[in-house]
């Protein structure tokens, strides 16, 4: 299996949905490996916005990505039509804060992929697996996932609304099933909630070309597109919402009364339980060559995720063959929390020795640690995750939020200043 990017160049223009702006969205296909990646182009020197679940700025209505002037909002749609074509590299430049809505279906962007045409190239495409069922819930929204060979969106949704009620419907992600049941799908808005919105800078872009507008018993102009046409687009959206894994996800999803805020949550537990497969972002032949930990104090087996300079993800498996476990509670074998913090701290001089020339004739020691947090314990057969982003760089010094996981449940949490010196 190969990654898979845009041949050519799709361009689309129009105003976005919810701060009604002019732009144009012009993709082509990005660097194997680089993943989606927003770029403001009418700001000058903004920086590039991964389309991660680290860069998720606000779920109020639409999902929104990156801080200050150069963020990006309503991103679901593009994500979404991406997603359904496994489109796992793509590079989007906007001349504006939003993505064009079209008629607020996902239309606009599958059919200008597929005009531009799909062209696999090198790299494995990353894949989240789920391995055993599970059950979360966010706000109103609630999900159970369940293994399965691809994905699957199973989606109901509830208003007290003559045209709505209850509906549920069932889609397998392919992109001849999202082109034929779930593409067309308008978003769609309540005339009496308009006010409220615009007060609030959304909703801005928002007309009869663009939403479907709910009177309190009925549509306002035009008509529906399939009966169930509202539970076809809030099961879009929790495709789009996906797609910030920065992977494929592969498992069915039973979503009840599904949200943006819900959809992220769900992403960010997927990414700390599933399965992880294809790409690898350093393997334990480039660890060993910048990191000078060897056996048995070398806690970190491979990196999966590294975002620029800001965030770094890295993997300890927990055996029971650790040496630690000889001595530390024989018979009740726990994973001692320093060594938990210090692989924590492992993953994230990783990250720090990536900012600097050089990184194998350099070292990281660790100057102090703040706010540490035992959760739960760490045993053997454990996988532990540990996420670290860079709060603070001054070039040789910098300052780290590390949070460990296992199973996606926070087993610790520090703070921790570090500093580079030579080897």
């Amino acid at each position: 299996m190969t990654r898979r990017a845009l041949a050519g160049t799709a361009v689309v223009s129009g105003r976005g949905l919810h701060t009604g702006a002019g732009v144009t969205a012009r993709c082509t296909g990005g660097q194997p490996g680089q993943g989606i990646v927003f770029r403001r182009t009418d700001i000058p020197g903004a920086p590039p916005v991964p389309a991660r679940l680290a860069e998720v700025t606000s779920t109020e209505r639409r999902t929104a990505l990156g801080a200050g002037a150069g963020s990006v909002q309503t991103v679901e749609h593009l994500l979404a039509a991406a997603a359904a074509l496994a489109i796992d590299d793509l590079t989007v430049e906007l001349d504006g804060p939003e993505p064009p809505i079209g008629d607020g279906s996902f239309t606009l962007y599958l059919q200008a992929f597929l005009d531009a045409g799909i062209v696999e190239h090198d790299g494995e495409p990353t894949i989240y697996r789920v391995t055993a069922p599970f059950q979360i819930m966010e706000g109103g929204a609630t999900y159970v996932v369940a293994p399965a060979a691809s994905l699957r969106l199973t989606t109901t949704i509830e208003w007290p609304h003559p045209l709505i009620g209850r509906q549920t419907g069932s889609y397998e992600i392919t992109p001849e099933e999202f082109a034929r049941e779930l593409a067309a799908a308008r978003t769609f808005g309540f005339l009496g909630e308009a006010d409220m919105l615009r007060a609030r800078g959304l909703a801005l872009g928002a007309s009869l070309e663009t939403t479907l507008v709910l009177s309190e018993d009925g549509l306002v102009g035009g008509a529906l597109r399939w009966p169930d046409e509202f539970v076809r687009h809030k099961a879009a959206d929790v495709l789009g919402d996906l797609a910030l894994v920065g992977g494929r996800v592969q498992a069915h999803v039973i979503a009840t009364k599904p949200s943006h805020q819900g959809n992220i949550a769900l992403a960010r537990w997927l990414t700390r339980t599933g399965q992880r497969g294809g790409d690898v972002a350093m393997d334990i032949g480039r660890i060993l060559d910048v990191i000078p930990h060897r056996y048995p104090f070398l806690l970190v087996d491979r990196i999966v995720e590294v975002e620029g300079t800001k965030r770094i993800v890295g993997i300890k498996n927990v055996t029971i063959n650790e040496p630690f476990f000889q001595g530390h509670f024989p018979g009740h074998p726990i994973m001692p929390g320093v060594l938990i913090i210090e692989a924590m701290a492992q993953v994230g001089g990783m990250l720090l020795l990536g900012t600097i020339e050089d990184p194998e004739q350099k070292v990281v020691y660790f100057m102090s640690l703040d706010k540490v947090k035992f959760r739960r314990p760490v045993l053997p057969g454990d996988q532990l995750r540990c996420e670290l982003e860079m709060l603070q760089n001054r070039g040789r010094t910098c300052r780290m939020k590390g949070v460990a996981y296992v199973d996606g449940n926070v087993v610790a949490e520090a703070e921790m200043m570090a500093r580079v010196v030579d080897r």
